[in-house]
């Protein structure tokens, strides 16, 4: 027998079980109609039009639609024999509702919306009172855009499919003296909605009360736009390519948003009042184009993010703020340090930390006692706000949906792995016996431990000691050096790119902004060539340091301490360096999208910029940043 014949055969079986079985079926059906499950996703007729904001009074009277429609016929068994009954479409008396654990979706051809709520109590189907029994939340209002103007008013609402675990509907709007234009609407249990655009749809609208948005960066740092990004009027084009996350107005929900078409699919932002009319600065648009559809969730709890405003009153203190962490996760914010936008993770505990630039500072955010934590100082200043909102999870409770699970489960792991880039995000050594436990290999720590076998004058008898911490010395040094040659490389590129692009409108003003940043790793590069020096000249230091271990002498101290001094200064030199171009790289990372939002024909050239930034920013040392950013 053949694959296909075999598939043929199981096929005929499981079709002949399903009607010896639909009795059964039927049963369940019937009880359906009055009283929807607990779990999995049910689709409502609310009977009649809903007002905003449903009541748990209007709930009394929604019926949830069985997944097979024979329940309507005078004989529902005999009807399941015949398929002269097969093929029968639902008809909503009202409006149609989409419920999961989180999430509802209302269709309304009256009201011409399609609405979708956040839920933060599930919602009983005996409509009972309490704060459970209303729909909580508008997160989002959704439409296909024909023209310049969205499409005319929902003509039909077809069920796609309606099998417990998944609910697919498909919604036609009329459009005067246009062929209908349709959308496809799919829930189910993971609290994710698919909105899939049919061939007529070039753009859809996604209308949500935004406070700000979100483009997320696991390498290099979240673009965050605010109101002052938004202002009245004028259109927004984020360098956006597979995720958005809009935080709110109420600090109590995240709006996650993905793009599973190509990374050109473009996001248009604009303000807009209820009425499009813009006076409302704190409710978006996002004009999505129809290539591929997207995809919408939300995390809901009180207080899933939070703004904090900065003021003088955080300077050189500890400060515990009111707002506290709804559930574990990874938390962050962004600070300045150093004159830049930098990501700050909240730690477990308070502590000191260093940096390449800034030096030794106080760590500006943890959590204590279940509270957040701020202290801030000159090389971390209060300067504006402190945005706090979370992407990854950290002994997250399984019932949240991250949006780094939103990612994964919309996008697929391996797209959604590749933004995560975990690899990228993990630290190059510099240690040559790292794994041996060899730690502090740097130039100051190696040159310390050298310095104590001469202070109790055992350099001869622990040769071979000070041999090893030289070697280890010299491997961290090349490892630098290797380092800024990389970032050399990297400007070097960019520039001749950016140069290019400059010689003719429309984009010169961007290219040169960002030409002007790029230059500056080679310029610091040649300021501080001097004091870099060279491996040829680390070859040099580490014959003379050794020939002092020759044999025993009083001078050997002093002499060493000479040598110290030059071991250090050359390798605070590259330290020094490393992090700015770092830093250097991150400010064009961030400058090539926020100069980029105003004009769309920016786009591609800051998706690419950024994907540069992105590369070399991979893999980071130690003395660039901390591991996991």
């Amino acid at each position: 027998m053949t694959v296909s014949s075999f598939e043929t055969v199981i096929a005929m079986f499981l079709q002949t079980l399903r009607r010896c079985l639909y009795p059964l079926v039927l049963i369940g059906s019937v009880v359906l109609m009055a009283a929807a499950p607990a779990f999995g996703v049910v689709l409502w007729d609310t009977g009649s039009a809903l007002t905003e904001g449903p009541s748990p009074a209007q709930r009394g009277a929604w019926r949830a639609v069985p997944s097979e429609l024979f329940v309507f016929e005078t004989d529902p068994l005999k009807a399941a024999s015949d398929p002269g009954y097969y093929g029968r479409d639902y008809s909503f008396k009202g409006d149609a509702v989409v419920e999961t654990e989180h999430l509802a979706l209302v269709i309304s051809p009256t009201s011409n919306r399609v609405l979708l709520y956040s839920k933060t109590h599930p919602l009983p189907p005996d409509g009972s009172a309490g704060e459970a029994g209303t729909l909580g939340a508008v997160i989002a209002e959704i439409a296909p855009v024909v023209g310049n103007a969205e499409a005319g008013r929902i003509r039909r609402v077809e069920v796609l499919s309606n099998i417990g675990d998944e609910v697919m509907l498909e919604v036609g709007y009329g459009v005067a003296g246009s062929p209908e234009v349709a959308l496809d609407f799919s829930c189910g249990r993971d609290a994710i909605v698919a909105v899939r655009p049919r061939a007529t749809v070039s753009r859809i609208r996604v209308r949500s009360p935004i406070e700000y948005g979100v483009i997320p960066a696991f390498i290099g740092d979240d673009l965050v736009l605010g109101p002052d990004d938004f202002g009245p009027g004028g259109d927004l084009c984020p360098p956006v390519e597979k995720a958005f996350l809009g935080l709110l107005r109420g600090e109590d929900c995240e709006l996650l948003l993905t793009l599973p078409g190509d990374s050109s699919q473009p996001l248009v932002l604009r303000t807009a009042g209820r009425n499009g009319d813009g006076n409302d600065p704190r409710t978006l648009e996002l004009e999505i184009s129809g290539d591929g559809g997207f995809y919408l969730g939300a995390v809901t709890a009180p207080g899933v993010w939070h703004r904090e405003p900065l003021t003088a009153a955080f300077l050189e203190k500890d400060v515990a703020i009111e707002w506290k962490p709804p559930f574990a996760a990874r938390w962050k914010t962004q600070l300045i340090e150093a004159g830049l936008l930098t990501t700050f993770h909240f730690r477990e505990e308070k502590g000191q930390i260093w940096r390449g630039v800034a030096g030794s500072y106080q760590y500006p955010v943890w959590f204590q006692d279940g509270a957040a934590c701020y202290h801030l100082s000159k090389k971390v200043p209060p300067k504006g706000e402190s945005l706090v909102y979370f992407l990854e999870g950290h002994d997250t409770p399984q019932s949240v949906l991250t949006p780094v699970d939103f990612l994964r489960a919309t996008l697929g792991r391996s797209v959604a792995d590749a933004m995560l880039d975990f690899p990228g995000r993990k630290l190059r050594t510099h240690h040559r016996r790292g794994a041996a436990g060899v730690h502090r290999a740097c130039t100051c720590g190696c040159t310390e431990a050298i310095q104590a076998i001469f202070e109790t004058r055992e350099e001869v008898a622990k040769q071979e000691e000070v041999r090893g911490a030289l070697e280890d010395m010299n491997f961290f040094v090349q490892r630098h050096v290797e380092r800024i040659e990389q970032y050399q490389q990297f400007a070097s590129d960019l520039i001749r790119v950016l140069q290019s692009t400059a010689g003719s409108e429309p984009l010169r003003m961007y290219c040169e902004r960002l030409d002007a940043i790029a230059q500056q790793i080679p310029e610091e590069c040649r300021v501080q060539r001097d004091n870099m020096k060279s491996l040829d000249h680390a070859a040099d230091l580490t014959r003379r340091t050794l020939a002092l271990t020759a044999q025993p002498s009083p001078d050997n101290l002093q002499a060493y301490m000479k040598l110290l001094d030059e071991w250090r200064a050359m390798g605070g030199a590259q330290d020094y360096v490393l992090a700015r171009c770092h830093m250097i790289v991150r400010q064009l990372y961030q400058e090539a999208g926020s100069a980029s939002i105003r004009d769309p024909r920016a786009g591609d050239m800051a998706r690419s910029v950024r994907a540069r930034c992105r590369e070399v920013l991979r893999h980071p040392d130690g003395y660039e940043i901390w591991d996991n950013y």
